[in-house]
């Protein structure tokens, strides 16, 4: 698919060009605004390639524009161009407009050539980033100085803060442990020293490093039993084999002060992703990176980050940056994967999965989201398949294991196999019993078979008491009352999916035949029409849709052998 500024930007560019101006001045102005606009539509569309482009063509016609350079140097920062945004940032610096990102990029650029005392020039100038970044900073560029009592002062100022005390805290025991201070560490890591801290995967992996350096190597592996259980990842296995053959673990997540303040920057990013993914935060991100370019977490920070943000084409080409023997591969390879097929690269997407399962056939995760992007596909027999050795892989069926025989349950009904879709769905409520999707999926099949109706209706009950705002599950609820031959109940949760999901075609479709039930037969045709204006899934939907605008719905119960309307409402006892 190309993108959009291979597809819009470069006309809208030439139509603001192809005017003729009578002075130097009109023309610069039409060279700024063709620029600037393809920027903002750019920026609109999200398309941030095109809008690093475009944004320093706009620069380049208004060089003195102060929003023109904030503009350019973030979106050259969020595409990771930091040979383009130092310059920039640095032009910008100069002139003193007291530039938060401008800062950012060149503390980011001191900290990458461990100059430590640029650093702290840096933060003494003022850098507009806040106390909570600039005491962080500080206290880095102090240990990187070998001033490591005035970085202990600087973290302990931000633990006395409650607002910042977390972010002290963390980055004072990475500080301890990469001066050998692991005791000092591991007080603060296990939370004997302030109370625990909310855990992320970079820390629990630092305190197994600080653990194993304290010759506690049995405390390490309890930790990543009761955190990550009997099947953790490959990175989580590989740690775990060496700590269970004595092997005592280098403390590696930070071993310099550049390590601290690349630390200091993916931190923040992270933080602010978990809150509200905006281009900030990949910026933080992106700078970290450029400090510590190695780092496989901020690799895969980055490129969630860029998922988030609806870039899945440059997220791929940055989860492709880890190597095939980095203990991060399998993670990366799988997130590849999926931010190709939400790139439309959908064969590209398949292969890389199949490629990984094959080399790691006994990770079961691999097989499940190969699974997945089957069945997305369509490819519900292939899926079936995937999802059996997912589970076959997990041994005995657990409570959170649901999912997945909900998942092949789906696969197995549209593939026509409904003795083992039934019996996935059987599975996954006796593992989870009161789960909303599945007690829908399952009902709504009954329905849809004219089967174990009582039953059906009940469980739709219980999915609508659960999630009465979802629509295609209170769909359920009206179709199944139809075909229990109580129209008259079925009209009311009817209308309200429709309100809900008001262009699905096949709920609109389904009013139509409940309100053909209950004589309000115009109103059916409108619904039908409607359904036939959002496009329903298959031709043959299509078809019968127009064969009941033509005919009306009893005929073509007739025409298909099926019981009229009123024998419905016999046939079931109502």
């Amino acid at each position: 698919m190309p993108r959009f500024a291979d597809r819009f930007l470069p006309a809208l560019l030439a139509l603001c060009l192809a005017t003729s101006p009578q002075s130097a001045t009109a023309q610069a102005s039409v060279d700024f605004a063709g620029p600037f606009l393809a920027a903002r539509a750019a920026e609109s569309a999200g398309d941030f390639a095109a809008a690093a482009k475009y944004s320093l063509l706009a620069l380049n016609a208004d060089p003195e524009n102060l929003f023109l350079q904030e503009d350019a140097l973030l979106s050259q920062v969020a595409m990771g161009n930091m040979e383009t945004a130092l310059p920039l940032a640095k032009s910008m610096q100069a002139e003193a407009h007291g530039s938060q990102i401008a800062s950012l990029v060149l503390l980011a650029d001191a900290a990458a050539r461990a100059d430590y005392a640029g650093v702290q020039a840096l933060v003494a100038a003022g850098t507009n980033t806040g106390p909570l970044l600039d005491g962080l900073i500080q206290s880095w560029a102090y240990v990187g100085s070998g001033q490591v009592g005035a970085a202990l002062e600087g973290f302990d100022a931000l633990i006395a803060n409650d607002s910042y005390a977390a972010f002290g805290l963390y980055h004072k025991a990475l500080a301890l442990a990469s001066v050998g201070d692991f005791e000092g560490a591991d007080a603060i890591l296990s939370g004997a020293e302030a109370g625990p801290l909310q855990a992320t995967r970079r820390m629990v992996i630092a305190q197994l490093q600080v653990l194993s350096q304290l010759d506690r190597n049995a405390d390490a592996l309890e930790m990543i039993l009761a955190l990550f259980g009997p099947d953790p990842d490959p990175e989580l296995a590989a740690l775990r084999a060496r700590l269970e053959a004595g092997e005592t673990l280098r403390f590696t997540q930070i071993e310099s002060a550049q390590d601290g303040l690349a630390e200091v920057f993916s931190s923040v990013g992270a933080a602010l992703g978990a809150e509200n993914t905006d281009i900030y935060a990949l910026s933080y991100a992106r700078l970290a990176l450029h400090m510590r370019p190695d780092v496989s977490d901020t690799v895969l920070l980055v490129a969630g980050l860029l998922e988030a943000l609806n870039q899945p084409a440059l997220a791929s080409t940055v989860y492709a940056q880890i190597s095939r023997d980095d203990p991060a591969y399998v993670a990366a390879e799988a997130g590849r994967a999926a931010a190709l097929f939400a790139a439309d690269q959908s064969d590209e997407a398949v292969a890389a999965l199949v490629a990984l399962s094959s080399e790691y056939p006994e990770i079961a995760a691999i097989w499940s989201k190969l699974g997945d992007m089957q069945r997305r596909l369509q490819q519900f027999e292939d899926a079936a398949v995937s999802y059996d050795k997912a589970l076959a892989l997990l041994g005995e069926p657990q409570p959170d294991q649901w999912f997945l025989y909900y998942a092949r349950g789906m696969a197995n009904e549209r593939a026509g196999n409904w003795a083992g879709a039934e019996a996935d769905f059987r599975e996954a409520l006796n593992l989870s019993p009161d789960q909303p999707q599945v007690l829908n999926y399952l009902g709504y099949s009954y329905v849809d078979r004219n089967e174990n109706l009582d039953e059906a209706l009940a469980m739709i009950e219980r999915a609508v008491a659960a999630v009465p705002e979802d629509g295609a599950i209170v769909d359920s609820l009206g179709w199944a009352l139809y075909r229990l031959g109580r129209y008259e109940e079925a009209v009311a949760p009817m209308e309200k999916a429709t309100q809900l999901m008001p262009v699905d075609s096949l709920i609109n479709d389904h009013l139509g035949d409940v309100y053909w039930a209950v004589g309000r037969q115009r109103e059916a045709e409108f619904q039908w029409r409607r359904a036939l204006s959002f496009e329903p899934d298959t031709e043959a939907e299509a078809e019968r849709i127009r064969r009941k605008l033509e005919v009306g719905l009893d005929a073509v119960l007739a025409e298909e052998g099926a019981p009229p309307l009123r024998a419905v409402t016999a046939a079931n006892g109502n």
